[in-house]
């Protein structure tokens, strides 16, 4: 018989979904999957119920409702002084990632050349590789998750058509520094490429690191495709509505990119996320504030137990090394370990690589009311204090 899309068949199913359903099985603190587990401002979730009754539900236009693409424009102009036309240079989409896939395929022939920064959210290859095209991987390593600039000078070559990369970082909680972002932005005019930048923590970033669009920096204005995520702005992961901001060019074909994949999105979340990003600078500066409360809570708590915490600058994520604590198997063993035994769930760091990759390393979310982060540390307090001093011995799981 026929057999079905070969890279899609051999695709496993996300690490966040498997280690989700283990958490449940378990009766475990999902700290794995990053989502809150708070809704987002009441009065963004009224505007949305109000807007269901308000007899618009009904196909809306396929770039966006007018108000919604007004409020990311003038975000653009009130963050970064981006001006951005609402009419043309804004798309909206049913999540970031679709964004993503939408951006790329506005970009991307088959056999060109995408050059990817590691580790990565795991949709970022399966997409570039079922548009034909070929990534070429740069690798961050832990600690300091520094940008290695001649590695990734040698990524770029003559059939490098874009970059495609996330800051703040998931998992990693870096912020690309503006002398980073100036080597990339180098690179795409030397080479003649654009940038899909994934920037959905644009406002999450603490200790006054600041999220600097690569779209802002000189000559890089016509060459990004610059997105964002209602869910990670306004904790409201579940209504996957997204946006792009690009030159009038880029956008009308992500545009018809959006228009082969979901056509549009629904019209009560548009009009609610409007409301939202005209809320006032206070919302924001909040917003990471009070991420940044719950960072240090859940940092000082590992700290504690024994593991090797590294800095975050931003996003919803702590990456913390688990080797201090003496158990013997990889990260994937890890994270099965203390579902079962310890009742948290965390994700293993090594499943934003491909191929081999630093092997102790565990990605904990902190986007979580303090309560839950507090048993969640008293769980592995217990179970790592009732280890001892012995070695703990990691086993295979699948979950």
């Amino acid at each position: 018989m026929t057999q079905p899309n070969a890279l899609l068949s051999a695709t496993g199913t996300t690490i966040f979904t498997v280690m989700s359903a283990l958490a449940a099985r378990h009766g475990a603190i999902n700290l794995g999957q990053g989502f809150p587990d708070t809704d987002g401002p009441e009065d963004v979730v009224r505007a949305a119920a109000e807007a269901l009754l308000d007899g618009r539900n009904q196909y809306p236009p396929m770039t966006g409702l007018p108000e919604l693409r007004q409020a990311v424009a003038a975000t653009n102009a009130r963050f970064y002084g981006l001006q951005v036309d609402a009419d043309a240079e804004v798309v909206v989409t049913s999540g970031a990632t679709e964004a993503l896939a939408a951006s790329l395929m506005a970009l991307l022939d088959p056999g060109d050349e995408v050059v990817l920064i590691e580790p990565l959210y795991d949709t970022y290859l399966p997409v570039v590789r079922l548009l034909g095209a070929v990534p070429r991987l740069v690798r961050l390593q832990p600690p300091d998750w520094e940008l290695p600039r001649a590695e990734l000078a040698a990524a770029f070559g003559p059939k490098t058509k874009a970059i495609l990369f996330n800051t703040p970082m998931n998992p990693t909680g870096k912020v690309f520094s503006a002398a980073e972002l100036g080597c990339i932005a180098d690179l795409l005019v030397r080479h003649d490429a654009y940038a899909v930048c994934d920037e959905v923590y644009e406002h999450i970033t603490y200790d006054n690191w600041r999220h600097i669009p690569l779209m802002t920096l000189p000559g890089m204005r016509e060459r990004c495709l610059r997105i964002g995520s209602a869910g990670k702005t306004f904790s409201l992961t579940g209504w996957k509505v997204g946006y792009i901001t690009a030159c009038r060019a880029l956008a009308s074909v992500a545009a018809k990119a959006h228009q082969n994949l979901t056509f549009t999105t629904p019209p009560n979340l548009q009009r609610a996320v409007a409301v939202g990003l005209a809320k006032d600078d206070a919302y924001f500066a909040g917003l990471a504030a009070g991420l940044a409360g719950k960072r240090d809570r859940l940092a000082e708590g590992l700290a504690r137990i024994g593991f090797g915490v590294l800095p975050v600058q931003g996003s919803y994520f702590i990456t913390a090394d688990f080797s201090p604590l003496g158990f013997n198997g990889d990260d994937a063993e890890f994270c099965c370990h203390i579902t079962e035994a310890a009742g948290v769930t965390a994700i293993p760091v090594s499943a934003f690589y491909e191929g081999e990759a630093p092997g102790h390393y565990a990605r904990f979310a902190f986007c979580k009311r303090p309560e839950v982060l507090d048993a969640a540390i008293e769980r592995l307090a217990a179970h790592f204090a009732g280890a001892g001093a012995a070695p703990l011995t990691g086993r295979a799981r699948t979950a």
